[in-house]
């Protein structure tokens, strides 16, 4: 008897948890996506997550979740080729996605994909100095000369820094410089830098709160906030001339489509070329696309003379060869500071 009442508890038991559970069942978690990005970019994230989210919600009817990585955009790039599951890259610069591609990750025609080269944000590279500019910091050649030190991340793993680097050379050559003056002003630059870190997250807090350097040389969108941040204690100079960096975004084929949500990832892309997403955008101090919203947040923006890395360079893969893979420009400038 104590057997058999035994088991009837436990089939009551069974009864009552399975019944329990339908409910949980019934309200399954829904899809998630993985946004592997730069480092630079993730307060951007944290508000377009939650927009996109309550529209596809709206929409579709479907609960989705969006989970954030951040780092230095080649080091990112470099965990996605290595396997960390990103259903899209919102990366700083072309060169990354392109590797991402030539691994078979990417459509060889991800920049066609969606508007504007894929680059939904741009942005250019600015000075953060300190409040006063005690060093008179106003163009590419003060951060050159002796006794300034310039905090810029490392070319070798964060877009920005590379970014740094070509608006640097495109100073001079853009001007009518020759390339030997070109080499010659970066390679000064370089040796004014007292640590190259990582990502260009890093470089903002060795800069603003180590209380390392002279100059931080970063995104204008960056610089922006950390003003935002700190209110007082810094200034932002805009240099005569610098580099349009754009941040162009992709899905990652093999990933979406193993896991079902291709549909979801191209919509979350999509939604930062809407009205709403590009608004985002701009709060953050990114440049837009849409002409409206950019007029609407022009105050967030001032003038500065542009040039792209096609124009200056021939483009982003002969950039990385020549400047940035190991023996390039770089590491001769590098290795003789």
């Amino acid at each position: 008897m104590t057997i058999k009442m035994s088991a009837l508890r436990r089939l009551v038991l069974a009864i009552g948890m399975g019944s329990a559970l339908l409910p949980l069942a019934a309200h399954a978690a829904g899809p998630e996506l993985l946004n592997v990005s730069y480092d630079v970019a993730r307060e951007l994230y944290k508000d377009v997550n939650p927009a996109f989210v309550a529209e596809w919600k709206k929409a579709s009817g479907e609960d989705l979740t969006i989970k954030q990585s951040h780092g230095g955009s080649s080091k990112q790039a470099r965990a996605v080729a290595d396997g960390l599951e990103a259903s899209v890259v919102t990366m700083n610069q072309a060169n990354d996605i392109d590797m991402l591609a030539d691994r078979g990750l990417v459509a060889k025609d991800w920049a066609r994909k969606f508007p504007n080269n894929a680059a939904p944000y741009y942005s250019t590279m600015v000075f953060l100095v300190r409040k006063g500019n005690p060093k008179q910091i106003r163009d590419w050649a003060d951060l050159a000369k002796p006794g300034v030190k310039v905090v810029i991340p490392n070319p070798k793993t964060a877009g920005n820094g590379r970014y740094t680097y070509l608006a640097a050379w495109g100073s001079v050559t853009r001007k009518g410089g020759s390339e030997a003056q070109a080499r010659d002003l970066v390679g000064r630059i370089f040796k004014n830098v007292p640590v190259l870190d990582g990502g260009g997250r890093a470089a903002t807090t060795t800069f603003t709160q180590r209380q390392i350097g002279d100059a931080l040389v970063t995104f204008e969108n960056e610089v922006n906030l950390v003003r935002a941040e700190f209110g007082d204690n810094f200034e932002v100079v805009y240099p005569s001339i610098s580099v349009l960096a754009e941040s162009p975004v992709a899905v990652v084929d093999k990933v979406v489509d193993r896991k079902g949500v291709r549909k979801q990832a191209t919509a979350y892309l999509n939604f930062l070329y809407s009205n709403a997403g590009q608004a985002i955008g701009a709060k953050h101090y990114m440049r837009v696309r849409n002409e409206s919203v950019m007029k609407q947040f022009a105050a967030n923006y001032k003038p500065i003379q542009l040039f792209t890395v096609d124009d200056a360079f021939g483009g982003w893969r002969a950039a990385q060869k020549r400047h940035f893979d190991d023996g390039g420009e770089f590491d001769k400038i590098y290795q003789s500071k």
